[in-house]
């Protein structure tokens, strides 16, 4: 089985703030990496007020970047998701090599639209569109956005929960470098193509000119400030910066001790398959610490599943994952505050993949529900990273759900609407795990129920945190959350989710987490459990989709929780007293006193029979 092998790209520049014997002092620099990432942030509000569809205006399910004609990311929007913004250098790459093996050159006024899962993207529905950047006739650049479309053309309503695709044609449309304006003039046969082979196409189609309109922008942005600085200055800055983000990273590996340090998470695949190549299937992560380098190797992780499209590109979605965790624990916001996110962070780091696996599928496998996968390979990255720096990793992920609802309104129009339903977080050394937010690399919002209920048929009938289902530690597991979706007219559903089989980790005598689950209750009220992957199934007007989300790790030995803590989250209704007797050790009154000597033989007890 051979392997593939992702590194940091770029060259490295020898001399820090230098590029072609041009120099730049470090407040310069620093002004120029403000102005950049103002741009960014620019593109990604943009993009927000002009899109119709709520994935993209409310959970900001997009990407928005400027990329130099290398390839290599000079920023992106902050309030955009990892998952959208990080895999902007691949999808630049991949535009270039398609335009390059057709021999089409770039050329001002053109605007690139990209989809590959195989060509850099991080899967068919979240489309690229890149507008090159002319600077005196030469190419200096791109600006870029991505966001997740509501439908792609796929087999089925919606572009989540398409969870048995047999291969990559039967995901939708694939647009490999496509251009839908060429120097300036629009290409009206692929935007009649677009509007011809998508459901919901103007909501569609008109997110996607909003990308455009939002790449124009940056476009625009990045050649004033070249124009105010200069090419080489703004340049030259952009290389110091390069070198400062390469320089943390490399400094926050070397504190880790050399050695490897290996684990394995498993997801549950299709769990009422009879299939045993389909379900429990394992992800495998061992990291190697070689001075200031760092290599994450996935050998023996489970091989595609070659018709199920739980399989992730290698670029767009698994060098993401990976990064996303590292860079989160190592250099961690809350003690190195904001900094340059950009080529230069990833370096350091080599990813080893073997080809034909789950982490490095082969062409035509299909890869559109590779979302909880990959949320699964981040969160066994951070169980590796466990090993090494202890106090600056969170306890396992309570997995995400991502659901597609769909129907036809009495004009005979259809109607589909998209939702990540959140997760969880572990504990982490001082810090209990956050409640109900989407983890790791997805990162989105969670929708208001205004909005759900004002465009489509749906009905939140209720939302709510899961009550006494935290994992114990002393640093507990985040709650998940119970939705129920009342469906006011007869449609469909398809859900793309794991986690229900498989808790998540706890760490260091923390507990495991409660897993996720998902009913269906029909018209006799009877309730249907599902698995954690469903492929379309039709839904009647009056039934009721009820959405229980996963719970995180919990982080230490619960008898070591304060019991004042464990007081207040009584009261707070986390958990009930009994909880707080049996798993931290903690007595409370019948007039919701805490026993402070009643708490102190329990867990006396507990250590004498230990």
């Amino acid at each position: 089985m051979s392997k593939t092998v992702v590194s940091g790209q770029g060259p490295v520049v020898g001399e820090e703030g230098q590029r072609d014997g041009h120099r730049v002092d470090p407040i310069t620099a620093s002004v120029i990496l403000g102005a950049l990432e103002n741009i960014a942030v620019e593109m990604g509000y943009k993009l927000m007020r002009m899109s119709y569809s709520s994935i993209i205006r409310e959970s900001e399910d997009f990407g928005a970047a400027l990329v130099n004609a290398r390839g290599e990311q000079l920023c992106e929007s902050k309030q955009s998701t990892p998952l959208q913004s990080g895999p902007i250098p691949g999808y630049v790459r991949g535009m270039l090599d398609a335009l390059a093996k057709r021999g089409e050159p770039i050329r001002p006024g053109d605007v690139i639209m990209h989809n590959d899962p195989y060509g850099g993207a991080s899967h068919g529905p979240d489309v690229g569109f890149g507008v090159p950047i002319f600077y005196q006739d030469a190419l200096v650049g791109f600006s870029v956005t991505t966001a997740h479309h509501l439908d792609i053309g796929c087999q089925t309503p919606g572009s989540t929960g398409i969870v048995e695709a047999f291969d990559a044609y039967a995901e939708g449309l694939q647009f490999k470098a496509i251009k839908v304006f060429e120097q300036g003039k629009r290409n009206a046969a692929v935007w009649q193509l677009l509007r011809d082979n998508i459901r919901i196409s103007d909501l569609v189609v008109g997110d996607m000119e909003a990308q455009v309109a939002a790449c124009r922008i940056g476009a625009q942005r990045y050649i004033e400030l070249i124009e105010r600085y200069g090419l080489h200055t703004v340049e030259a800055a952009c290389a110091s910066l390069f070198d400062y983000s390469e320089r943390l990273m490399r400094q926050a590996i070397e504190k880790i001790p050399d050695g490897s340090y290996a684990a394995t998470g498993h997801m549950d695949g299709y769990i009422d398959d009879p299939d045993p190549s389909r379900r429990n299937l394992p992800i495998c992560v061992t990291l190697t610490v070689n001075g200031s380098e760092l290599r994450v190797d996935l050998t023996g992780t489970a091989p595609q599943v070659s018709d199920r499209p739980i399989n992730m590109p290698l670029v767009g979605t698994v060098d993401v994952a990976v990064w996303l965790v590292l860079r989160s624990v190592l250099l961690d916001t809350e003690v190195y505050g904001d900094l340059p996110q950009n080529a230069g962070l990833y370096r350091p780091i080599e990813i080893i993949a073997p080809s034909g696996t789950l982490a490095n599928p082969v062409f035509p496998a299909p890869t559109i529900a590779r979302f909880v996968t990959g949320n699964v390979l981040s969160d066994t990255v951070m169980k590796a990273l466990a090993q090494a720096v202890p106090r600056q990793v969170s306890a396992g992920i309570g997995n995400l759900k991502a659901i597609a609802s769909s129907g036809m309104r009495q004009n005979n129009s259809p109607w589909v609407h998209l939702e990540i339903f959140e997760g969880s977080y572990g504990g982490r050394y001082g810090h209990d795990g956050m409640d109900t937010v989407d983890t790791l690399y997805a990162n989105t919002r969670n929708n208001p129920i205004e909005d759900v209920e004002s465009h489509v048929p749906l009905r939140v009938e209720r939302y709510e945190l899961r009550e006494d289902a935290c994992a114990p530690g002393q640093w507990r597991g985040g709650m998940g959350s119970i939705k129920e979706l009342h469906y006011l007219s007869d449609g469909g559903t398809s859900v793309e989710a794991d986690g229900f089989i498989y808790g998540a980790w706890g760490f260091d005598g923390g507990s495991t987490g409660i897993p996720g689950a998902l009913t269906l209750q029909t018209l006799d009220n009877e309730e249907i459990a599902l698995p954690s992957k469903v492929p379309y199934r039709s839904v009647k007007a009056g039934e009721r989709l009820i959405t229980i989300g996963a719970t995180g790790g919990g982080y230490g030995d619960p008898f070591q929780r304060d019991p004042r803590q464990v007081l207040e989250d009584v009261f707070d209704e986390y958990y009930s007293k009994e909880t707080a007797r049996q798993e931290y050790g903690v007595v409370i009154t019948e007039e919701m006193q805490l026993d402070l000597e009643g708490t102190e033989k329990v867990r006396s007890e507990r250590k004498t029979r230990s």
